[in-house]
């Protein structure tokens, strides 16, 4: 697990990456309760939160396209399925450590307002596998890490507000409502209104499931881009 250690190494190395973990989830765990969904606002936001930080993950991966540095790792005996995975892994272990924290601080300040921090554990560590693909695939259209990460900001924006983060899709024409069910954010903010009505488990099963038909279908296409 060569690789696996170096992303941690590599990644805590840099200050910035330790304050993006910490600052924007720490800040939203004190925002306060909404207004058309009766849970924190920070609770409500916290998939575009997940976004930018799994954007900021996939990027890395870019660095070492365009850098030609797994051309050097290339001459290691790894292939890049190997490569890949470790990566993902690493990075799916580092933003599910942060929804922990997120979770744990959300009960601290927020008590009972906050609707089953079990269930939206599950939901954010499903949507942060779903949000590492998205960026994998994103990362695979463009040849500048500078382009790719800016336009990518914008477009994260367009989907928290098409689907139904920032706003309830339900105000939105009936065409447009069918078409941002294709969104990753669409099913993680469905899965937040249910949990902030009561939802149970299984009243959550289809937005994790189609989350996670999401998160193969990224992976699958983010993945066809060899090292090199």
């Amino acid at each position: 697990m060569t690789i696996f250690n170096f992303v941690f190494k590599r990644f805590f190395r840099k200050k910035s990456n330790i304050i993006l973990l910490a600052v924007l989830p720490v800040g939203a765990v004190f925002l306060p309760m909404g207004e058309w969904l009766p849970i924190p606002l920070g609770f409500q936001y916290y998939s575009v939160i997940l976004l930018f930080m799994a954007a900021r993950l996939g990027g890395i991966i870019m660095e070492d396209r365009t850098d030609k540095t797994l051309l050097r790792v290339s001459v290691a005996p790894i292939t890049h399925f190997q490569y890949l995975w470790q990566n993902l892994l690493a990075y799916t272990l580092i933003l599910t450590a942060v929804n922990l924290v997120f979770i744990i601080l959300g009960v601290m300040v927020h008590g009972g307002d906050l609707p089953s921090p079990a269930l939206l554990f599950i939901l954010y560590t499903v949507f942060t596998m779903t949000a590492l693909g998205f960026s994998l695939t994103w990362y695979t259209l463009f040849q500048n890490k500078e382009a790719a990460f800016s336009a990518l900001g914008g477009f994260i924006i367009l989907m928290a507000m098409l689907g139904g983060v920032m706003w309830p899709v339900e105000v939105m024409p009936e065409y447009i409502q069918r078409a941002v069910m294709l969104l990753p954010t669409y099913w993680v903010a469905e899965g937040t209104k249910l949990i902030s009505t009561g939802a149970k488990i299984e009243e959550i099963g289809l937005p994790i499931v189609v989350m996670l038909l999401l998160c193969v279908a990224f992976l699958l296409l983010g993945s066809r881009r060899r090292l090199s």
